[in-house]
């Protein structure tokens, strides 16, 4: 656990304490602070009681608070946390803010923070992954894996490496990453932004909390991206501000089984761009992105069945996530996709992926966003309308052939039939495992009404 004098005898208050809220609260109480904790469970809190004071911050006076810790998960657009902490003049702060105001009193270190709608967290496994193989001591964090707080602290010379949404971003104020980047702004979270530009900003937080000699890559491959960039390229050193070069690496980009795909080569493209900047080598970086497994979920190879592939791609949460995974799989004679979408939509259309509609040889649509998506795709290519994964998946077998792709890739967010789309994504693999032992029906038939049960997603 990473633990700070900076903290000893202030007072915090936590609200809520799933996995990053707990953590700051143990960070918190054992560097010497004083903590209110809270969550509307009471297990959570049972496990502070004695330790921390239980009570709710929205009923206690808040004045001389050094900080309300919340989780990025509170809309602070709407909950009353928002309007009482300001009143108090008392800052709301993430686990994120925590740690970057630990980092002077651990050995020293470089921190990369990397943010954007879509490829985040990609970018951010890779990133660890060529720290990692080139023997460099590594830690990642943040909106992936583990808490940041709840690691054991690097020695000197290791890399904090953070993958950071927008809210977790808008809980801080004092993270100068040595390295950050943006892989890319798309609609996406509207609800807790007023406007996409408001959105767009709050991405752009991360680097304006950056000395400006320090690097920033960018992917570009949007407006707003290029906007952000051009702006930080104006205040900084020549060379800091760095636009992903993927004409570069697009040679190489054979030799890296699990980075497929346009999307991927910019995802590359960023992580080379940063790790080189804090001193990765060449043949260092090109043999970690030849070995880089990728994420589960995201673009993820799971099966081979009769010459079929199958990939799993349940992250792909809106259009404009599934749209590279289409274009990773252009239209060849012997390669047909199967491509099968839907949830619950995030949109009324699925405009990002119109350009990659040739790619497909058929679709099969699930869940609340079937109809729409049927009758969007039918003028373009042949579509089968599925409820289920499991009919789908059964249907997509039923017409591939040797060489084809299976590509689950919904562009929707999953809470109209499964948790989180984690869930999703295992329910996919374990269908296509049912299949490849001859048992589809059956554990089609036991996964109905399975799936309940929602997170932020």
């Amino acid at each position: 656990m990473i633990t700070s004098p900076v903290f000893a005898g202030k007072r915090y208050a936590v609200l809520g304490l799933a996995r990053s809220g707990m953590t700051a609260a143990e960070t918190l109480l054992a560097s010497g602070a004083q903590v209110v904790a809270w969550d509307r469970q009471e297990e959570p809190r049972a496990r502070l009681a004695g330790r921390a004071d239980l009570a709710d911050p929205l009923a206690i006076d808040l004045a001389g608070f050094d900080g309300i810790v919340v989780s990025p998960g509170v809309p602070l657009n709407t909950h009353p946390v928002a309007e009482k902490a300001r009143a108090a003049g008392v800052p709301l702060i993430g686990d994120i803010e925590l740690f970057a105001q630990a980092r002077a009193g651990l050995p020293p270190h470089k921190v990369v923070g990397i943010t954007g709608t879509n490829g985040k967290s990609t970018t951010t496994a890779l990133v660890h992954h060529i720290f990692e193989s080139a023997g460099i001591p590594v830690r990642m964090g943040g909106n992936i894996g583990l808490p940041i707080l709840g690691q054991e602290p690097l020695p000197e010379g290791g890399v904090y490496v953070l993958e950071l949404s927008s809210y977790q971003i808008d809980l801080t104020y004092s993270l100068d990453c040595d390295a950050a980047a943006l892989t890319n702004v798309t609609p996406d979270h509207l609800d807790r932004y007023d406007g996409f530009a408001a959105y767009a900003a709050s991405k752009a937080r991360l680097f304006a909390m950056q000395s400006p000699d320090h690097v920033a890559a960018f992917g570009c491959g949007d407006e707003p991206t290029c906007a952000i960039y051009e702006a930080e390229r104006a205040r900084r050193p020549q060379g800091t501000a760095i636009r992903a070069d993927l004409a570069a690496l697009a040679p190489l980009q054979a030799d890296w089984p699990s980075l497929q795909g346009p999307h991927n080569l910019q995802n590359a493209a960023i992580a080379v761009a940063m790790a080189g900047a804090l001193g990765v080598s060449e043949p260092q970086w090109r043999a970690a992105l030849a070995s880089f497994r990728g994420l589960p979920h995201r673009m993820e190879r799971i099966a081979e069945v009769d010459g079929v592939l199958f990939v799993n791609d349940s992250k792909a949460t809106n259009p404009a996530s599934t749209a590279p995974a289409l274009a990773a799989f252009p239209p060849a004679p012997d390669r047909r996709v199967h491509w099968i979408c839907g949830g619950l939509p995030k949109g009324e259309d699925l405009g990002e992926c119109a350009a990659y509609f040739g790619n497909v040889a058929c679709a099969y649509t699930i869940g609340e966003a079937g109809p729409l998506f049927a009758s969007i795709l039918e003028p373009v290519m042949p579509v089968e309308r599925c409820e289920m994964l499991c009919e789908a998946v059964g249907r997509a077998i039923a017409a591939a052939r040797p060489g084809d792709v299976v590509l689950f890739s919904p562009a929707c967010a999953s809470f109209d039939q499964f948790r989180d789309y984690e869930a999703r994504g295992d329910a996919f693999r374990q269908v296509v495992s049912a299949v490849t032992e001859g048992g589809l029906e059956e554990h089609c038939a036991a996964m109905n009404g399975c799936g309940q049960g929602k997170t932020a997603e």
